[in-house]
């Protein structure tokens, strides 16, 4: 097998356990394994199709967390914040961009773990509720990750374990759904990219159910620790790949 498509292969079954587990992990985990052999152009469609179908995958075992009332301002800021996210593109440099968000889930997530267990920020309404969801939207868009800043609302907000993983598994569809169409307006979406897809599909979808079915075993306090300290390991993947990139 060539050593590239093992590469992604590899990433893509990873991810894949990461994100049935968690919920949003999918871009964070395969860009820093193909970082290795692909080139970030191509990694970008290939990370947010990967995740699109992991969430799809996943569906059936967590849709009974899901609130319509929770999620509608999560998604109406995300879509205003996706177009934003695209035009920034021209403007922010991306590495720089991962290398600032990852200082700050270094330095936020630690300060979260230390919080107590029933913590839970009540402040703020679907005013706060679209903010964060604004924040993914323009991640989306400009990194392709639009799960960190929602999953880390989510978890201050000190909502159940069900609930949170229901409303971050419908928000993040709905913007890989949107960033997706955006990359193939744009032309971002080449032959090669299809061909990816092809192989990346397949290689997520076992390693994402038994992530998810995991996820049904933890209990609440369990989960939001994990998402913290996964939180934390992206943190210091963004870093440690904008650092890379800089060299």
């Amino acid at each position: 097998m060539d050593s590239v498509l093992l590469i992604v292969l590899v990433g893509a079954a990873a991810a894949g356990f990461a994100q049935g587990v968690s919920g949003f992990a999918f871009s964070l985990v395969a860009l820093s394994i193909w970082a290795w052999a692909i080139d970030p152009q191509l990694a970008a469609p290939m990370a947010v199709f990967g995740s699109l179908v992991g969430q799809l995958v996943a569906l059936p075992w967590v849709w009974r967390g899901f609130d319509i009332r929770r999620l509608l301002p999560l998604v109406i800021g995300g879509l205003i914040g996706v177009p934003f996210g695209v035009m920034l593109l021209q403007w922010v440099d991306p590495t720089l961009f991962k290398f600032t968000l990852g200082v700050f889930l270094l330095l936020y997530c630690p300060v979260m773990l230390l919080l107590p267990a029933d913590y839970a920020w009540r402040h703020g309404g679907r005013i706060a509720d679209g903010t964060a969801g604004f924040a993914g939207g323009i991640l989306g868009g400009l990194a392709g990750i639009s799960g960190p800043v929602p999953a880390l609302w989510t978890a201050l907000r000190g909502w159940d374990k069900d609930t949170q993983r229901g409303v971050l598994q419908a928000f993040n569809i709905a913007m890989h759904v949107i960033t997706l169409s955006a990359y193939a307006l744009s032309g971002g979406i080449t032959g090669e990219a299809l061909v990816m897809f092809a192989w990346i599909a397949p290689a997520l979808a076992i390693p994402a159910v038994l992530g998810v079915l995991l996820f049904r075993r933890l209990a609440m306090q369990t989960f939001r620790r994990l998402i913290l300290l996964l939180l934390l390991v992206s943190g210091l993947t963004l870093v440690w790949g904008s650092v890379l990139q800089w060299l």
